[in-house]
């Protein structure tokens, strides 16, 4: 009998996933991590469209199995069935997995499962305790509803770019899909609330969840410094809007980020860099001061600070507890002897594929920690065991679905 300890704080919670790309699938992940029993159904032959996002992939000697680095970034800990719902036995096969599941997770575009009879209506009547979330780009109202909805769009449509780039620059996106991650992660925490509410009245529920929504909901500050003035907020490259100096500065041979928060690290920077005469000018001896003069104060400081070496400043300000750090390149990052420790790099087993690397779950649990069963699935590797075990199908039956392209 498993106890406490080896349980996930999620455990004995079924998921069925119906999500591809980035959004729903880093919710699925989230909640396997967390312990959730997540089954992935896909299509056969084909799988998520991110198997193919690529190159880099994952493949084994004969490249029997090729799957691209970008599916493992979001699909570890699931099983995979391949089935496909367009066509009546498949949709009564998932119909029968719902019937037995806690969530599902689905970001078709509006409606867009409606007519497999997989939509919320008709899976609430047919499980009345379920949790359905759907992820779309613009929601399940408005006017925008029916469009498709993708990361970079959304980037632009939301504000984000807005305010992304150097101020005379062209428009520039964040580096990673932020808002379908983003989105992942606000979709994760609408379920365990979601699940904590059936759990008090016994209630299913629909999450309606939209990468729009999330993109305007995080932009936090900016959007409060519009909200109270009424001034959009433009480009600062690196710069930040309510505080300096909280940007990127070349020293005599490479750059570094500088992140003062405080009047009293700016008095500090100002010592060590021999520039007390900053601190003590009345245009910068406070934060409120230096936002209204930061044109005059950013070239003062990128002289002080090409003075010396990025090692040189990183080590004398650490002394001093002025927040700075270096921009590392991803090679840099995974051999910081802090991003070591933390153990964020790991290897999951894979049945063909071996040793497939993955990127560590940030959560730290004390009594019940995350569990990392298995690398992300390979295509349908768990269909036959799903169908014959949880769904009764016989060996006959199952071959005859197999033989209709019902499953793969």
């Amino acid at each position: 009998m498993a106890t406490p300890a080896d349980e996930g704080a999620l455990s004995g919670i079924k998921v069925l996933d119906l999500s591809r790309i980035l959004a729903g699938p880093w919710a699925g992940q989230m909640l396997a991590d967390l312990g959730a029993d997540v089954i992935k159904v896909e299509r056969p032959k084909v799988g998520d469209d991110t198997r193919l996002w690529g190159p880099p992939f994952f493949d084994t000697d004969d490249k029997a199995e090729r799957v691209a680095a970008y599916f493992h970034s979001a699909n570890r800990g699931k099983q995979s069935i391949a089935i496909d719902f367009t066509q009546p036995e498949g949709q009564a096969l998932v119909l029968e997995l719902v019937r037995k599941a806690d969530v599902v997770i689905e970001n078709y575009k509006f409606d867009g499962l409606k007519k497999y009879g997989l939509n919320y209506p008709s899976l609430a009547a047919l499980n009345p305790k379920l949790i359905y979330c759907s992820i779309t780009g613009f929601g399940q109202t408005g006017p925008y509803k029916e469009r498709a909805g993708y990361d970079f769009m959304i980037q632009a449509m939301g504000g984000l770019m807005s305010v992304t780039g150097e101020p005379d620059g062209a428009p520039m996106k964040v580096g990673v899909a932020l808002t379908d991650i983003l989105t992942g992660l606000y979709a994760s925490n609408a379920i365990q609330a979601a699940l904590l509410y059936r759990h008090r009245t016994g209630l299913g529920q629909h999450i309606d969840m939209a990468l729009l929504d999330v993109q305007v909901a995080t932009m936090a500050n900016q959007a409060m410094n519009y909200l109270a003035t009424g001034t959009a907020p433009g480009r600062l490259g690196n710069s930040h809007p309510n505080i300096v100096p909280y940007q990127a500065f070349a020293t005599s041979d490479d750059y570094l980020i500088l992140a003062i928060g405080n009047d009293g690290q700016f008095q500090r920077f100002c010592a060590v860099g021999q520039c007390q005469f900053l601190s003590a000018d009345a245009r910068f001896a406070t934060n409120q001061a230096r936002v209204e003069h930061r044109v005059e104060l950013i070239p003062l400081i990128e002289s002080v600070l090409r003075a010396q070496s990025r090692q040189w400043w990183l080590v004398e300000l650490e002394k001093v507890s002025v927040p700075c750090g270096p921009i590392n390149s991803l090679e840099q990052v995974f051999e910081d002897p802090q991003v070591i420790a933390r153990g964020l790099q790991m290897s999951l087993e894979h049945p063909t594929l071996g040793q497939v690397p993955s990127v560590a779950n940030p959560i730290r649990l004390s009594k019940s920690p995350i569990r990392y069963r298995a690398a992300s699935p390979s295509l349908g590797a768990d269909t036959e065991v799903i169908l014959k075990a949880q769904l009764d199908v016989s060996p006959e039956h199952f071959e005859e679905l197999k033989a209709k392209g019902v499953i793969g």
